[in-house]
């Protein structure tokens, strides 16, 4: 079965059971229907004095096309635990509509490991994304209707941009104000996708709706005349923002396909944002459990680096344990090898490749002195040579390694797994005693090399002249003492998205700073990375429909993250061209775009 048939087969539980479950109170759950609810902030409010449970981070290796399956991981981990008699939760990000109709593809697992519903999820789910949409979008009108109006604030420069959920690369630069009208002046404008506006960074950092206001306030728009920036709050935007993300702010609960309670709540992406999901979520399910499965976006110099050096400072908890996942096939591509070649055993390439899960690793251990997992989503084509090559690899390196295989067995199939995490976890120090890669009292370009050199590698940072500009702004304005999050590909370790060994010396070009003084921290863009994601040449959104009994097909676009593992495990070892064609003779005609796409 497919993704999406798998999940419809699945009988969930009502969402009244799975809060009833967590000791939420009845009065404290806000259904969505039948099998999902908001939490009120409330429920929090009245576990303050409940002690923390265990908090897992899973990340993974730089990410290749092949897909590592990290949210996978993240649910058959929870379900995992549950199934070794240990009380478990999710507190995941929810998913982007640009990936879900461009290319990646929905963010709730895959197989028997899945979050659900899982179209809803994917798709409009409770209405978080398009209420900071709207948030984002109304602070962009009360500008320029204070500008139209007279601009007693003598607004010079806006920096402020619109942003819309979808990838559409034609929005990045826009001219708007062209009607001709009165008072109305032409400007140069453009759009973010949602998942990279300042207003998804706020609210997945906000701690509770006094702090979301505040910082909603706190949002630079742009510039007067004097060169001083001009806040949401000097608009008095940040009353009716507030307002848009009243129930927004409030976190979302739903379940795996095996019933382990999952709150989704904010998604940032990590390539373009600090790619975690909101504090209050987490906060809420240290509360509700013994075990707290979180995931971090990307690759763990991304995603783990920032909910390590960002997230954590306002959380004020470090992770019990850190699961670390990665593929062989995609430690393969990481040692050169073509994706039409990773089927076959190549022991020199596989420990190339490996250099990329040892950095990150070291990088875990040594500069955040965080203890490492590594989870291995297992194939049918890893020979037996090549998992206990990477055993030995592991075993120098002194960290425990489990084969995964939820996909196709769920909990039980990672079992092991979860005995490994517990094990770290009932070990550690809960004791808040953090290693940064960077501290607070660090200039600016000190932090930015400090990462470029603790975390990616790198030898240091190169700024573009109109970054130098920047930097020197920020530290005028007062600025200087908050963190930095670094926007750039999550395909290397450096900025250049082709460089996947990174054996030679490198910079970390930094073309632009951006200060996000309401997420409180400053966006340094590197290399090409856009703020704006464009559609693929075939984008899933041209094979995804309802058919005639109403229901959505095509939704999961899964061949490139999942495929490999979903059918491949069910089929001979042969030829990878004739294995999709042999897939188009037995798969339905909801579903046989997908083997026609990848050929």
């Amino acid at each position: 079965m497919t993704d999406i048939e798998i999940a419809r087969n699945m009988k969930l539980n009502k969402i009244e059971n799975i809060a009833g479950e967590l000791g939420i109170k009845e009065e404290n759950i806000e259904p969505y229907g039948k099998y999902k609810a908001k939490i009120a902030l409330e429920q929090l409010n009245e576990l303050q004095n409940i002690k923390d449970g265990k908090l897992i981070l899973v990340s993974s290796i730089n990410p290749t096309p092949l897909g590592e399956g990290k949210t996978t991981v993240s649910i058959g981990l929870a379900d995992g635990l549950r199934k070794i008699g240990k009380k478990s939760i999710l507190a995941l990000r929810e998913p982007s509509l640009g990936p879900v109709f461009g290319l990646k593809g929905g963010a709730t697992g895959g197989g028997y490991a899945q979050v659900a519903p899982m179209e809803e999820i994917n798709l409009h789910f409770t209405g978080d994304l398009h209420a900071i949409t709207a948030a984002n979008n109304l602070l962009s009108a009360m500008i320029d209707n204070h500008i139209y109006f007279g601009n007693n604030l003598q607004i010079e420069k806006v920096t402020w941009k619109r942003c819309v959920d979808l990838n559409d690369r034609q929005l990045r630069k826009v001219e708007t104000g062209l009607s001709g009208e009165k008072n109305t002046a032409p400007r140069e404008d453009g759009f973010d996708i949602t998942v990279a506006s300042e207003i998804m960074a706020i609210l997945c950092l906000a701690k509770d709706l006094k702090d979301l206001k505040k910082r909603l306030g706190s949002i630079i728009i742009g510039y007067n005349k004097e060169g001083k920036p001009v806040t949401a709050h000097d608009l008095n935007a940040e009353g009716s923002m507030t307002v848009l993300l009243k129930d927004a702010i409030k976190p979302n609960l739903v379940q795996t396909l095996e019933h382990t309670p999952a709150i989704i709540h904010g998604g940032p992406f990590a390539n373009i944002a600090h790619g975690c999901n909101s504090v209050i979520a987490t906060n809420l399910a240290l509360k509700l459990a013994d075990y707290c499965i979180t995931e971090a976006g990307f690759g763990a110099d991304l995603g783990a680096e920032k909910f390590l050096d960002i997230k954590r400072r306002v959380l004020q908890k470090t992770p019990d344990c850190v699961v670390l996942v990665a593929t062989i096939k995609a430690l393969k591509y990481h040692g050169g090898v073509k994706k039409e070649d990773v089927e076959k055993e190549n022991i020199e390439a596989l420990k190339i490749g490996f250099e990329n899960l040892k950095h990150h690793i070291d990088v875990m251990k040594d500069v955040y002195n965080v203890t490492p997992v590594v989870a291995i989503n297992r194939y049918t084509f890893d020979t037996d040579k090549e998992i206990e090559t990477l055993k030995n690899l592991l075993n120098k390196e002194n960290v425990e390694m489990s084969l995964a295989e939820e996909w196709a067995k769920g909990g039980e199939g990672t079992k092991d797994l979860a005995e490994k995490v517990a094990k770290i976890c009932d070990k550690s120090n809960s004791t808040f005693d953090p290693k940064y890669s960077y501290e607070l009292e660090d200039s600016i370009e000190e932090k930015l090399n400090k990462v470029a050199k603790k975390v990616y590698g790198a030898e240091e940072i190169e700024l573009s002249e109109e970054a130098k500009e920047q930097l020197k702004k920020i530290e005028d304005l007062g600025y200087a003492n908050i963190p930095v999050c670094i926007a750039k590909t999550q395909y290397s370790l450096s900025d250049d998205d082709k460089n996947l060994l990174c054996n030679e010396p490198y910079k970390i070009h930094i073309r632009e700073l951006i200060l996000k003084t309401g997420a409180g921290f400053i966006v340094a863009i590197a290399g090409k990375i856009m703020t704006m994601p464009g559609l693929p040449r075939i984008p899933a959104a041209e094979r995804i429909d309802v058919d005639e009994n109403g229901e959505i097909v095509g939704i999961f676009w899964c061949f490139c993250e999942c495929f490999w593992g979903c059918f491949w495990g069910h089929l001979p070892k042969t030829g990878w061209k004739w294995m999709f064609l042999e897939i188009g003779t037995v798969l339905n005609s909801k579903v046989r775009w997908c083997y026609g796409a990848c050929i």
